[in-house]
């Protein structure tokens, strides 16, 4: 299972990466295994201000359809369009091409919250 180190990680199994004040996220390898093939991603949410904890989209696999928790909250300023057209990206490269939104976070103190990779890894291994 691949967990990289420089992430943040939330118990809904996205992950996110900090740059300055904007955050990439998507979700963890662990996460797009237990889904199985990706075959859409929907995120309606592009240039609003969404919660912490809201949905901000859903990830269709072949058997099931799951929510995207909001990990920080901020406004979202860009989609990865990539995944319209190939989906499973999320699937093939789940923390570089396969990235879902980025989003500007005015309060980086939310990022004291996230997960480092030690204990997301002890949290999907329990």
């Amino acid at each position: 299972m691949n967990i990289p180190s420089n992430l943040k990680y939330t118990k809904d199994h996205e992950w996110i990466k900090i740059e300055d004040d904007i955050a990439t996220i998507g979700i963890t390898d662990f996460a797009q295994s237990e889904l199985g093939d990706i075959v859409y991603v929907d995120v309606d949410t592009l240039d609003e201000t969404v919660e912490i904890e809201a949905v901000f989209g859903s990830v269709e696999a072949v058997k099931t359809v799951s929510d995207l928790f909001m990990p920080l909250t901020g406004e979202i300023i860009e989609l990865n369009e990539a995944l319209e057209d190939d989906p499973e990206l999320v699937n093939t490269d789940p923390y570089e091409a396969g990235w879902m939104i980025k989003v500007k976070i005015p309060d980086l103190s939310q990022i004291n919250n996230l997960l480092d990779a030690e204990a997301y890894q002890a949290l999907i291994k329990s």
